[in-house]
């Protein structure tokens, strides 16, 4: 993991609560704008039948996007989720999702992103999210 990486990942034991952090989200890429993360198949987070949970996707999806924020202004802004308007597809289990939040447009005091959370093995989208953040 390269020390870009390592900042992130420290951001999501610094800046979130701890039952964020018990998702065990794992940092796997970043681009300009964008970060992807690695949620971790486990049981805790399943439903009936195995399936991801909606409430995990849709933290998952939110802490992303921070950690996109972060990456596109080179540090961590304060900001506050004023929309997640979120798009359940299909349901995933059996393996782990990554979840690619990418910044479309940050301004002055508001920011605007989307969210794609997809089967690690599959790579088939089962959930889509967009974002609207108020900065402080």
């Amino acid at each position: 993991m390269n020390t870009h990486h390592e900042n992130l990942q420290q951001a999501l034991s610094d800046l979130f609560a701890p039952w964020v952090q018990a998702l065990k989200l794992r940092v796997e890429s970043t681009q300009t704008d964008s970060v992807t993360l690695r949620l971790p198949q486990s049981d805790a987070l399943a439903r009936v039948g195995g399936m991801l949970c909606g409430q995990a996707m849709m933290a998952a999806a939110d802490t992303a996007m921070v950690l996109a924020l972060i990456q596109h202004f080179g540090q961590f802004r304060p900001c506050s989720t004023v929309q997640l308007s979120s798009t359940f597809m299909k349901p995933l289990s059996g393996q782990d999702a990554l979840v690619t939040a990418r910044v479309i447009r940050a301004g002055k005091a508001m920011a605007f992103g989307e969210i794609d959370l997809a089967g690690a093995d599959d790579g088939k989208s089962v959930f889509r999210a967009s974002t609207t953040y108020a900065l402080m």
